[in-house]
């Protein structure tokens, strides 16, 4: 049986819950929420769904002791407002933080072992502090990190070059944040070098950088959340891990040469990361690569 947890029944675990629901997913479906009213009602929306779907899926407004056998657990909360008054996807950090060390807690002592997986902001810094109260291992443990970046990335390549978003290849690595860099070097556009193509129309790549940086701004600045695409990206992971299909995928995971969670290629499956992809870098973006990586250090000490 398939199993899966949400804790967190806003915009985006609302959203990522009827994408699965309406696919058919997994067997079973626990929601969790701080607000019991909130959780209530949402978990009876889906419900009243249900003769409408083609699948059938258990759902159940439930509690920490009901995931104990979950295969995958997903932290979707937060308070976006926080990020939408700065700029800054740091500004959730204190919020979150005194939510996760009960949640954390609480989801330990019911003895879950599947594979937890982060949205939440700042998802680099989250997902250490999840994978270190959990006690689960590191590969067990990963965040979203920059794959709705990169996501983003290719539409904005797809939109300039005019292409299907989907024939561009590589990635934003780095920080979920304001260090990630697209690694242009190793980008292509139907199968050819970006930067080579970009030099020949007379494309400046660094305004498609400033432009996926400023993506999800742009889209809470104009409905005050994001909430489609994010779940999109996190339920083309969870098919990855339910279905164990060792595909590729840029997330946050625990990177031991650079001592933090950050955002790199990895195989997913069913344990979660079955492997990590070496993503070849050039002198200067391996130099970004670090300066990300000692940006996510550094704010973490100041919560350890």
């Amino acid at each position: 049986m398939r199993k899966i947890g949400i804790i967190g029944m806003g915009h985006v675990g609302s959203t990522l819950a009827h994408i699965i629901i309406d696919r058919g997913m997994v067997d079973e479906i626990v929601l969790l929420d701080v607000n019991q009213k909130h959780l209530t009602a949402e978990s009876l929306d889906f419900r009243d769904a249900q003769s409408f779907l083609t699948h059938h899926t258990k759902i159940l407004a439930g509690s920490y002791r009901d995931l104990s056998d979950a295969d995958i657990v997903v932290s979707t909360f937060g308070n976006v407002n926080l990020t939408a008054k700065t700029g800054d996807r740091f500004a959730e950090l204190k919020f979150n933080l005194e939510q996760i060390q009960t949640m954390a807690n609480q989801l330990k002592a019911a003895k879950f072992n599947g594979v937890f997986l982060t949205i939440t902001n700042p998802v680099d810094v989250i997902t250490s502090v999840y994978q270190k109260t959990l006690g689960l291992s590191k590969t067990q443990v990963f965040g979203t990190g920059t794959y709705l970046d990169t996501s983003r990335l290719k539409r904005e390549i797809g939109e300039r070059f005019d292409v299907d978003p989907r024939a561009v290849s590589g990635f934003v690595v780095g920080e979920h944040g304001d260090s990630q860099f697209p690694a242009w070097s190793s980008i292509k556009v139907l199968e050819q070098p970006i930067l080579k193509i970009a030099e020949e129309r007379d494309i400046d790549v660094t305004d498609l950088e400033q432009a996926t940086k400023r993506a999800a701004f742009d889209v809470i600045d104009g409905k005050g959340y994001t909430n489609i695409a994010i779940a999109s990206a996190a339920a083309v992971l969870i098919d990855m891990i339910l279905t164990d299909s060792h595909g590729e995928a840029i997330v946050s995971r625990y990177n031991d040469k650079l001592g933090c969670y950050i955002s790199l290629p990895a195989i997913i499956g069913r344990e979660g990361i079955v492997r990590e992809i070496h993503l070849p870098l050039n002198r200067a973006e391996t130099a970004k690569l670090k300066t990300s990586a000692r940006s996510i250090n550094e704010k973490t000490k100041l919560f350890e």
